[in-house]
């Protein structure tokens, strides 16, 4: 029973490394195609940004390492407001006992899917995980490797950005996402990675 259970894993595994990552996008395609116009211009937004990314031109561009002031980005006019209800949501499930400071997350990928996360602290506090990692790490877990933009929530009056490590990490596995700035009623600012993290150490140093 054992040898028939790992060749069933075996073919099972099989089966899904033979679906490429080609047939993915198609599937995604197909069923953008059958949702409503706003929905295959969102798409269309997102295989561009996405195709950017891949091809280098932002994410390894020089101009990416210039400092911007943090005031200096104003909240843009794109349609946030699904993938912030979605960060909106996750922070419900934060586990924030010792700061009691909820932060949720969500992250946006080239296909269309999101994937959430929220801060879940420890008695430790160095132990922490803010919610833009939890949500990094499960979709890196779960195969994805594309991203698009990325939704933080906080309930402050100020944008909440992300920490130092997160930024380093969305840097290393996202490149030059979208960052979404919000508390549970508004977005408060729309801005690139490389504004907030405008001199990133990154594989470039390393060759």
């Amino acid at each position: 029973m054992a040898g028939s259970s790992d060749r069933w894993i075996g073919d099972r595994r099989s089966r899904v490394n033979r679906r490429t990552l080609a047939e993915r996008r198609a599937a995604a395609e197909r069923r953008a195609k059958k949702g409503s116009p706003a929905k295959v211009e969102r798409r269309e937004g997102r295989e561009r940004r996405a195709g950017q990314r891949r091809s280098g031109k932002d994410r390894r561009s020089e101009a990416a390492w210039q400092p911007i002031a943090l005031e200096q980005a104003a909240a843009g006019t794109f349609d946030d407001s699904a993938l912030v209800a979605a960060a909106i949501d996750a922070r419900e499930h934060a586990r924030a006992r010792f700061s009691g400071f909820k932060v949720g997350a969500a992250l946006e990928t080239d296909a269309g899917f999101v994937i959430t996360g929220c801060n879940i602290e420890n008695a430790t506090y160095g132990l922490t995980m803010c919610a833009e990692r939890v949500a990094l790490f499960k979709a890196l877990s779960e195969g994805h490797g594309v991203f698009t933009r990325i939704a933080v929530v906080a309930d402050t009056n100020d944008p909440t950005p992300p920490c130092g490590s997160c930024r380093q990490l969305l840097w290393e596995y996202c490149g030059d996402v979208d960052v979404i700035l919000a508390n549970l009623t508004e977005v408060k600012r729309r801005m690139r990675l490389s504004e907030l993290l405008p001199l990133p150490f990154d594989v470039r140093l390393l060759e």
